[in-house]
């Protein structure tokens, strides 16, 4: 996370890298395509290696520039990928629902994914293709489950006919920007009752809303 300059020299306040990951031919790329450029292409090829696509959006007055990263789901570039996923403050954990061995495939991805990423990190639990829905292989209960069993957000999305993609990717930058705001008044404060305040002036952020206890991530998932 860092600041810099977005689009058009636009003045970004925050940098954050977030990964997109889960088994070969999901929807990972659409999903990217249809949140970064709102676009969809139904003769798209297989991800090779890593692609990224970045987007400016503004949450609570602040400029938050979401770097996202696209790694190939194929078994043969786990070891490339694996890097990658250092410096991620966000995951979105992405199954095919019409395929039960994309969900099936979970449990490792996302053991993969704490394996290499930071403990805080937030991680959104994704079932792709809800246009299919004739096709479902995956209950919503069963992805339900599984995401308040490992605290993870929840969302049904489509990415042909852009259904939750936005709301998708958005719940989540927002939950991470606010993950990341609350370390930075923590470390104000703490500079404050070490006499160091001058070191971090300027980085305090008011969260509005956010005075009570949070609620527990499970009460967050959803579903289209």
């Amino acid at each position: 996370m860092s600041r810099g300059y977005g689009e058009m020299g636009q003045k970004v306040d925050y940098v954050f890298k977030v990964v997109l990951i889960g088994d070969s031919a999901v929807g990972k790329s659409q999903l990217l395509a249809r949140f970064a450029r709102n676009e969809f292409s139904l003769d798209s090829k297989a991800t090779i290696g890593v692609e990224f696509q970045t987007k400016t959006l503004h949450i609570d007055n602040r400029t938050v520039k979401a770097q996202i990263w696209d790694t190939a789901g194929q078994e043969r570039y786990r070891a490339v990928t694996s890097a990658y996923y250092r410096g991620a403050v966000g995951a979105m954990l992405v199954y095919d629902m019409t395929k039960r061995q994309s969900f099936d495939h979970m449990a490792r991805w996302l053991e993969e994914l704490r394996s290499h990423a930071d403990k805080n990190i937030v991680i959104m639990l994704i079932g792709n293709k809800s246009d299919l829905g004739t096709l479902r292989a995956v209950p919503t209960e069963d992805a339900k489950e599984f995401a308040e069993r490992e605290s993870l957000f929840f969302m049904e999305t489509s990415a042909l006919e852009a259904t939750n993609v936005e709301n998708a990717f958005t719940t989540a930058l927002t939950e991470i920007y606010r993950t990341v705001s609350k370390k930075n008044l923590i470390a104000n404060d703490e500079s404050n009752s070490s006499g160091n305040a001058s070191l971090l002036k300027g980085t305090k952020v008011i969260i509005p809303g956010q005075e009570a206890a949070p609620a527990a991530k499970a009460a967050c998932c959803m579903s289209s």
